[in-house]
């Protein structure tokens, strides 16, 4: 069974860092695509940003130029730098699993908490 492990969350002041990872683990098939996404109350989830297998990155608009998305195996990382109170939310970390071109069944954590407060 797969499973999705995010750590790293906590408080920071604004203009802070912060840096999350998320380990995927529990199957012979390899990762493809991994990304970040966060989710404030009442508000649908949203992209942070993403990294294939072949380490092309996207971002939202939210965070470029702010945040870095990078993986090291099974393993994706998100640096969160020159944090605002904006970026409090709840970040997941959404993976997917290449069993075929045609078949990639796509699997979430459960969440690590960011706050930016002064």
């Amino acid at each position: 069974q797969v499973q999705v492990v995010e750590s790293g969350g906590g408080l920071a002041q604004p203009g802070g860092s912060l840096r999350l990872s998320c380990v995927a683990s529990g199957t012979r098939f390899p990762f493809s695509n991994m990304g970040w996404y966060r989710q404030t109350p009442g508000k649908r989830r949203e992209l942070v940003a993403t990294i294939s297998s072949g380490d092309e990155t996207s971002y939202a608009d939210s965070g470029k130029d702010r945040f870095t998305i990078s993986r090291a195996g099974n393993t994706v990382f998100l640096r969160m730098d020159r944090l605002r109170p904006g970026d409090t939310a709840v970040y997941f970390c959404r993976v997917f699993v290449k069993i075929s071109d045609a078949v990639t069944p796509d699997f979430w954590g459960q969440g690590t908490q960011v706050t930016v407060s002064p």
